[in-house]
């Protein structure tokens, strides 16, 4: 089974890296030179890392029924009954916050209809479009499209047809694989009982059905690559021409997939790494980890610094990305399948507020939100811990990796109207453990949540210059 921390183990190349091209092409006069090929080589792991990292979690979730992380076949919906626990590592950096539905998308026989049913007005819910480039390209939902019943259209990026009659809205993908993403939140865990009722209410059908009409041929079975943990460390670029299969070439990607073609890097291509000359290999060793150092260098510096957290709008769609491979790799490097700022805004730290490294297994810390300055939001927000390393959550003694908004009756805030989380891996003590986050006995990464985050003052947007600013992590005397 592969999981995206082995994925990320593997694109930073410490151990082997990737292939690039068989032999011949080295021999051929309009291969690039060393120093060309690995310049190529460099930017083409920055443009293809979220590329075979979402190829990955196609393969976990609707391909290989014995990933260990499969949910169900292209064009079905998996409801899942409760949040993200430790037990799930196809997505680095999970979302324990609202029970998902997932359902990946085949638009290439014909469009696919998503219903959804009637949602109560004060719980919110989303359904995330996310294509093969890793863009969102659309929203349905609480902030975008209301709480009532509707039906809306999903199509690949070669339909030209009209909008049926009874679709309120069609979102084109620009690949034929396509995921839907749907969030549905849950207030408590007495509350899953009406969670799993709204999930029954979402829908998925061919367009075909939804018309009652014949549906067209089949589309023809693929033999998809498998996403094995080997075979990326081995061979990332055999992933990313597997990945590439699945995303048509757009104007803003033109010219690297023209580079990546003139080193032998494509679709329908097949590369073996061991066969390159010691020369070649090397360069494309230093490639892969130099793309992958300015991958960790954007995200450590592409975004504002507030207090110790960054701060940043990191998803979006085609246009919002505008060709920046770098930032491209750096959201999905930094949290794959993450939602637009408007949706949600992440900020995430890794040191406390005077810039050193959070590590439970050495210092206790508290995050303490002045009276009245908790993060303002439409929805709800949350601060979830992660383990440092591997970015997933870590089994603790009270199976608790996140404090959210719709716990707050039940915590205790301090006497000027404050309220202190505590982070560390032994329990506070009885008075305190409402407000216990437990940490890992390692290093910690924190990621807070703003779910539909307000535009009005105070506000976290525009992100990086908002009036609201995340409190420091501070350690505890």
């Amino acid at each position: 089974m592969l999981t995206k921390r082995d994925l990320l183990r593997s694109s930073a190349v410490i151990a082997v890296g990737a292939a690039i091209a068989r032999p011949s092409l080295l021999m051929a006069q309009s291969y690039p030179g060393l120093v060309e090929a690995k310049d190529i080589a460099e930017e083409g792991f920055i443009y293809g890392l979220p590329l075979v990292m979402i190829y990955a979690v196609m393969q976990e979730f609707a391909v290989d029924r014995n990933s260990g992380q499969f949910k169900a076949p292209f064009n079905e919906i998996s409801n899942e009954h409760h949040v993200a626990t430790p037990d799930d590592t196809a997505v680095i950096t999970p979302n324990s916050d609202t029970p998902y539905s997932i359902l990946w998308l085949d638009l290439r026989t014909e469009p696919m209809v998503i219903s959804v049913p009637m949602v109560e007005k004060d719980r919110y819910y989303s359904v995330q479009l996310i294509d093969g480039n890793t863009y969102n390209f659309g929203y349905i939902g609480t902030r975008t499209t209301g709480t009532e019943p509707s039906d809306y259209l999903v199509v690949g990026p070669d339909w030209k047809g009209k909008t049926p009659p009874g679709i309120k809205k069609v979102f084109q993908s620009t690949t034929p694989f396509t995921l839907a993403l749907i969030r549905t939140q849950l207030f408590n865990p007495d509350d899953m009982p009406n969670v799993e009722k709204i999930q029954t209410g979402y829908k998925a059908q061919p367009l075909s059905g939804f018309l009652k009409l014949p549906a067209p041929p089949a589309a023809a079975t693929i033999e998809f690559l498998p996403a094995t943990t080997s075979g990326i460390k081995d061979n990332f670029f055999q992933y990313l021409d597997a990945a590439l299969q699945f995303v048509p070439e757009t104007p803003r990607d033109k010219e690297v997939r023209s580079k990546l073609a003139r080193i032998g890097i494509g679709p329908g291509k097949t590369f073996e790494f061991k066969e390159l000359s010691l020369e070649h290999k090397a360069e494309i060793l230093v490639a892969m980890k130099q793309g992958n150092d300015k991958v960790d260098k954007w995200l450590a510096s592409g975004n504002k610094n507030i207090n110790g957290w960054n701060v940043g709008s990191f998803f979006g769609d085609e246009a919002f990305y505008n060709g920046d491979w770098v930032m491209r790799a750096g959201a999905a490097k930094g949290g794959l399948l993450g939602n637009d700022a408007v949706e949600a805004m992440y900020p995430y730290t890794r040191t406390d507020a005077s810039g050193a490294p959070l590590d439970g297994s050495k210092h206790n810390y508290t995050l303490t939100f002045p009276a009245d300055q908790l993060p303002p939001v439409n929805a709800f927000w949350s601060v979830t811990i992660y383990d440092g390393k591997s970015q997933l959550l870590v089994k603790n003694q009270i199976n608790r990796y996140l404090i959210n908004s719709p716990m707050l009756p039940r915590m205790k805030k301090n006497q000027d109207g404050s309220l202190t989380l505590y982070i560390q891996k032994d329990s506070p003590g009885a008075d305190k453990q409402s407000n216990w986050l437990p940490a890992p006995d390692d290093k910690i990464y924190l990621v807070m949540r703003l779910y539909w985050p307000k535009t009005e003052a105070p506000s976290i947007l525009p992100a990086g210059d908002g009036t609201w600013q995340p409190p420091g992590v501070k350690r505890a005397s």
